[in-house]
C-alpha cells in the first residue's frame, strides 16, 4: 500500500527555504515548541534544518492540538509508531490552512489606509476571535483586505462593507461546515470503520481532484445567484430610468413576505429524533425551493418548523402557497399552514425587516393546518393572479394593534 505520506509528498511542490525562526514565525508558534516537536519527530525538517510550508501547516495544526488538551508526548509516541501521520498537510489541498504573514493588523491598516475596524471584522468573518492590533495577518486574508481597500477607494460606505463581509461569512462558514460534515460521513467514518486511514483519500490524486471540482461547482452556484440577483437590480434600476422619462408606468405594487409553518413539527421530531427531523427539513427544503422560484420568489431563511418566502409580486405568491400546501399533503408530510401580508420591507444583511414581515408571520400563525390566510393588502394585489379569497372576518392577531381583515385564498378567481 503507498502510504499517504509519499502520496503526499508526489503532490507537493512544497519548497523547503524556510528556517526554524522563519517556520516557527509563520505557523504561529515559539522556536521552543518547533524544537519539540522536532524533538519528537512530529516535524522533520530537511537537509540544512530547512522545513517546508507542509510542515509550516503541521506546526500549526499541531499546536492547536496542543492547546485543546492533547499530550504532546502521545502525538510523538502515535507519530513514531505509524499509528498517526500528518502527512497529508503536505497535499496541495491543505495550501488553503494558510501561514500567518509577516504583517500585522496595524501595520496593514497603516499600508492601506483601511481603518483597523474593518480589518478586525474580516478577521471575525472567517470565524476568529477580533484581532489585536499586534497581531499579525493571515496570508489567506490579504485578499479580503485588498477587497475592503478597493470598495473605500470606490466610495463604498464602511457600514455597507461590514454587512457585506458578515454575510459571506456567515454564508461560507454554513457551507464549510456542511462539507465537513459530508466528509466526516461519507469518507472519515467509513474509512476508520475499514481500517483504514482516511488520509490515504484526503493526500491522492482523487481527494484532490473532489477538492478542485466542489470548488468549481461553488463558484458556478454562487455565479448563478449573482445572476439572478444582477438581473433584478438592472430590471428596477431600467423600470425607474424609464418611468423618470415618462416612458413607463411602473406598477404600484408591494412585496408579500410568506411564511409557511409545518402543524406539530415540534412534537413530530421529539418523537422521532433528530435523524428524522433533518430528512424531514430536507424534504421540505427542496418542495418549497422549486416552487416558490417556479413563481419569482425566494426562501429567505428556514426557521425551526418552518420557511420564510419574499414575493415581489403577492398574486403568484398566493398561488405559490397553495401548491405549496398541497405539495407537502402530496409529499406525505404533516400539514402546512401559510400565512401573507403585502406592503414595504426592510433588506439587510440578507433578510427582511419590519411590520410586514412581523405581521406576516402572526397570520401563519392564525391560519389553521392546511390553510392559506393572507391579509386585505394581499387580495388587492392579486386581481389576475387565478385565485380568490373567502373573507373570514376582522381578526385580532397577537401582537398586532387593531383586527385585521383576513381571507383565505382558493384556487380559481
Amino acid at each position: 500500500m503507498v502510504s499517504a505520506r509519499s502520496t503526499a509528498r508526489r503532490y507537493s511542490t512544497a519548497v523547503a527555504d524556510y528556517s526554524r525562526t522563519e517556520a516557527a514565525e509563520h505557523a504561529g508558534v515559539s522556536v521552543e515548541d518547533l524544537n519539540r516537536f522536532v524533538e519528537l519527530r512530529i516535524l522533520q525538517p530537511g537537509p540544512g534544518d530547512r522545513f517546508t510550508a507542509g510542515d509550516v501547516r503541521r506546526a500549526g495544526f499541531v499546536q492547536s492540538m496542543k492547546a485543546a488538551g492533547i499530550p504532546l508526548d502521545d502525538l510523538g509516541a502515535a507519530v513514531s509508531r505509524a499509528a498517526i501521520s500528518f502527512d497529508f498537510l503536505d497535499a496541495p489541498t491543505y495550501e488553503r490552512f494558510s501561514a500567518l504573514s509577516g504583517e500585522t493588523f496595524q501595520q496593514l491598516s497603516d499600508r492601506t489606509g483601511v481603518p483597523l475596524q474593518l480589518l478586525s471584522v474580516m478577521r471575525e468573518a472567517t470565524g476568529s476571535a477580533p484581532p489585536s492590533p499586534d497581531d499579525r495577518v493571515r496570508d489567506g486574508e490579504l485578499p479580503i483586505a485588498a477587497f475592503i481597500e478597493v470598495q473605500l477607494a470606490a466610495g463604498f460606505r464602511p457600514i455597507s462593507i461590514e454587512r457585506l463581509l458578515r454575510v459571506q461569512g456567515d454564508s461560507l462558514r454554513r457551507i464549510a461546515e456542511t462539507e465537513a460534515e459530508w466528509w466526516r460521513s461519507d469518507v472519515i467514518e467509513p474509512a476508520l470503520a475499514a481500517g483504514r486511514s482516511p488520509d490515504e483519500f484526503s493526500a491522492t490524486e482523487l481527494g484532490t481532484l473532489v477538492n478542485i471540482r466542489a470548488e468549481e461547482s461553488m463558484k458556478a452556484l454562487y455565479q448563478a445567484h449573482q445572476t439572478h440577483a444582477w438581473t433584478a437590480n438592472i430590471i428596477g434600476s431600467m423600470e425607474a430610468r424609464l418611468a423618470a422619462a415618462g416612458l413607463h408606468s411602473r406598477l404600484e405594487r408591494p412585496p408579500a413576505m410568506c411564511f409557511l409553518d409545518i402543524t406539530g413539527y415540534t412534537s413530530l421530531t421529539q418523537e422521532r429524533g433528530d435523524e428524522a427531523a433533518a430528512q424531514l427539513a430536507a424534504q421540505l427544503a427542496r418542495l418549497v425551493q422549486r416552487t416558490s422560484v417556479r413563481y419569482g420568489g425566494r426562501p429567505v431563511k428556514w426557521l425551526g418548523d418552518g420557511v420564510m418566502f419574499y414575493f415581489p409580486d403577492p398574486g403568484p405568491g398566493v398561488v405559490a402557497a397553495l401548491d405549496m400546501v398541497d405539495g407537502v399533503t402530496e409529499a406525505g408530510l404533516p400539514p402546512a399552514h401559510v400565512g401573507l401580508h403585502a406592503g414595504p420591507v426592510i433588506f439587510q444583511e440578507g433578510d427582511y425587516y419590519g411590520q410586514t414581515v412581523n405581521v406576516a408571520s402572526r397570520i401563519a400563525e392564525y391560519a389553521r393546518p392546511g390553510e392559506v390566510l393572507v391579509s386585505q393588502a394581499v387580495v388587492d394585489a392579486s386581481a389576475g393572479a387565478g385565485v380568490s379569497f373567502r373573507e373570514i372576518g376582522p381578526v385580532e392577531l397577537k401582537g398586532v394593534a387593531g383586527a385585521m381583515r383576513l381571507h383565505a385564498a382558493l384556487r380559481g378567481g
